[in-house]
């Protein structure tokens, strides 16, 4: 090749050139989610308790269904033991505040960091196991943590055990709100637990978009694609999944903290629950569609609508919940979300980059 050519200038429209991910669209979409969040944030006011506590749970299993389509849909760990890190979240806020006399909203956080580090410790055994091993490896460590929580009896062994009334009742900031609000104390306590998991539900949202909008994204999205070309490309694909399994812990960690502050009380059977804690964030984020920021925000609203008019029906809501679980991935496989971006070229929060070119001031 000549050497003359190396030293050539680039030409103007390559040294203009720029990757951007956002578009027009998305930041509209960005100023209209903060204005939802505003509105979500004031609900208190105006909207009765009912309405409160049934947010409380959208918002926590908004939150658990971003973690794990994070972590299988974008990281391709398909997981079935995320009830793990729900499960010692849960009870490390039970061991924080009672205990160690932490302040249970202090203890939130505390929580996520325990579950981080506890999938730390279990990442390289199960991380030599390879798709249906790996998933099945999930559980074993979940079971393996139930057994364990079930024999220590100063958290009440296998039967569980309650908050306490005096930890419960001395939240930080809860007497502001019942004089703020003219509300009980349990509706205050509700108050405060719905701004909690609003925080945490939006916190996820936007921890996944920075994540898949980073350079790790980036490498999550070559695994997705190929692991082997990946690794050939320079990606360290074991750290990389390790990062987001460990992230991911420590987000459902958090979660898991905060479902058990607003219940209250706490078992091994209820804590490490697959079906609550996995199998409906499974389904959420399959109706919904994985592999995209907002699938499960579109499946958590159809999974809290068909458990709210159908789950007086007993095993038939389970049964109808499987069966459009099963029509959707037959019929719209990428999602109900997929479905519709796909059909219309729909991204409400890309991640994928684009290079601008600018305009020829010539034409």
């Amino acid at each position: 090749m000549d050497a003359a050519a190396d030293n050539r200038p680039a030409s103007p429209a390559v040294q203009g050139a720029r990757v951007e991910t956002a578009t027009g669209l998305s930041r509209l979409v960005l100023f209209a989610g903060l204005v939802v969040v505003v509105v979500f944030a004031a609900l208190p006011s105006f909207a009765g308790r009912e309405a409160v506590q049934n947010l409380i749970f959208v918002f926590y299993m908004l939150a658990l269904a971003e973690m794990w389509n994070l972590l299988a849909g974008y990281a391709g760990l398909v997981s079935v033991g995320q009830q793990a890190f729900v499960g010692l979240g849960g009870y490390l806020l039970f061991a924080s505040a009672i205990m160690a006399g932490i302040d249970p909203l202090v203890a939130i956080p505390l929580a996520g960091i325990g579950a981080g580090l506890a999938a730390l410790i279990a990442a390289p055994v199960i991380f030599r196991l390879r798709g249906a091993y790996f998933a099945i490896g999930t559980w074993v460590v979940a079971e393996v943590w139930r057994l364990i929580f079930a024999q220590i009896r100063d958290l009440g062994g296998g039967t569980g055990m309650s908050l306490p009334t005096s930890v419960v009742n001395s939240l930080p900031g809860l007497h502001a709100i019942r004089e703020l609000f003219d509300v009980r104390i349990p509706a205050a306590r509700d108050i405060l637990d719905y701004w909690v998991a609003l925080a945490i539900a939006v916190l996820a949202i936007a921890a996944a978009y920075a994540v898949l909008r980073s350079r790790l994204g980036l490498a999550l999205s070559a695994i997705r694609d190929s692991e082997a070309a990946s690794g050939s490309a320079g990606v360290n694909n074991f750290r990389t999944k390790l990062l987001v399994y460990v992230f991911t812990a420590v987000g459902t960690g958090m979660v898991g903290a905060l479902i058990y502050l607003q219940k209250a009380r706490i078992s091994p059977d209820s804590a490490f629950s697959v079906l609550d804690w996995t199998a409906y964030v499974i389904v959420i984020v399959v109706i919904g569609g994985i592999g995209t920021l907002e699938g499960p925000i579109v499946g958590v609203l159809v999974f809290y609508l068909l458990q709210t008019y159908l789950a007086d029906y007993g095993t038939w809501y389970l049964i109808l919940l499987g069966a459009l679980a099963i029509a959707v991935m037959l019929l719209a496989p990428y999602g109900l979300w997929g479905f519709v971006a796909r059909r219309f070229g729909l991204v409400l929060l890309p991640v994928r980059r684009r290079l601008v070119l600018p305009k020829d001031p010539t034409m």
